[in-house]
């Protein structure tokens, strides 16, 4: 038996105790030492079918722990090894990790790198994770010297991480958020400039005067098109989330007037190269201190609490789950 967090479509979320099978073929079973709440985390919380696509469900799209026993055929992993696992369906298709144990797909766990604590990864989780695939996208098409890029949802879990890696490679960043307030904690984590999200809120031209070198976009709907639309020539655009809305009501003008590459990011089945080489970035790139001032830790019945929170958009930062708490 296990403590977890469960959601059922006959009971509220709450937390309880569960049994904990053996790891089969090609599984790890991971003592759990942190997760983190993600915005789909709210969603499945909420029962949202998109999500929670199994009843019942453990939340927890994050995984950070320690191996503690393998099933068959696992070859990628050892016992003992501190591992992370973002996505791959932890927290919507099977149990994830709001819970002090989990059985986890062995084929996708990174073994952390020495120089990365736990509670650090999990503060990075599957937001920082998106954004560093997020950044390693863009750096194929944007230089430094480009021009400014845009992060939009700036407040949120994956641009507080897009815009610290972002500026540390050189880059002259531009936060979009909805919270004024968050100006200055914006500016500390290397925002050289703050806009007002409302200033793309709304659907505006298709073609747009010519600002941004390249965007990570975490919003969607017609904050994605306006951002399309004012991108430079020979720009990208990444897009990783729906915030706003599912819909993309642009044109094919920014794609064939100024050559835009929009540059679709998936963490969920991101392939093992990728996750270790986004992993790699996390560890050689984002420093600890700057994510620690925008960061908190919660216990698992505080975790339930921020559910329609940060489906509200009111979470700042990133939210550590500690599943010991």
């Amino acid at each position: 038996m296990t403590r977890a967090v469960l959601v059922s479509s006959s009971t509220a979320p709450a937390v309880t105790e569960i049994d904990v099978p053996d790891p089969g073929e090609g599984e790890a079973l991971v003592d759990v030492a942190f997760s983190s709440l993600n915005y789909k985390d709210g969603l499945a919380l909420a029962g949202d079918p998109g999500v929670a696509r199994v009843d019942p469900l453990v939340p927890g799209i994050d995984v950070v722990g320690t191996v503690a026993a393998l099933g068959p055929g696992v070859h990628d992993v050892r016992i003992g090894d501190r591992v992370t696992l973002n996505g791959a369906g932890l927290g919507e298709t099977r149990h994830g990790g709001w819970a002090a144990h989990a059985v986890v797909p062995s084929a996708l766990l990174v073994v952390l790198p020495e120089s990365v604590p736990e509670d650090f990864a999990a503060a990075i989780g599957t937001a920082g994770f998106t954004a560093a695939l997020s950044v390693l996208a863009l750096s194929r098409f944007v230089e430094p010297g480009d021009g400014p890029v845009l992060v939009t949802g700036s407040s949120g879990g994956v641009g507080s991480v897009a815009i610290p890696l972002l500026a540390g490679r050189g880059h002259r960043v531009t936060a979009s958020t909805g919270r004024t307030a968050n100006a200055e904690s914006l500016r500390a984590l290397g925002a050289t400039d703050v806009v007002d999200r409302a200033a793309f809120a709304e659907r505006g031209k298709p073609m747009q005067k010519a600002t941004w070198a390249g965007a990570v976009d975490s919003v969607g709907g017609a904050t994605l098109a306006n951002v399309l639309a004012a991108t430079r020539w020979g720009g990208a655009v990444t897009a990783c989330g729906l915030a706003q809305d599912v819909q993309l009501p642009t044109t094919v003008l920014p794609f064939i007037l100024r050559g835009v590459s929009l540059l679709g990011i998936n963490s969920v089945d991101a392939p093992l190269d990728v996750r270790r080489r986004a992993w790699e970035l996390l560890a050689d790139e984002l420093d600890p201190s700057l994510l620690a001032g925008v960061t908190r830790t919660v216990g698992l019945e505080e975790a339930i609490t921020l559910g329609p929170e940060i489906v509200a958009g009111r979470v700042h930062g990133r939210t550590i789950v500690d599943t010991s708490a």
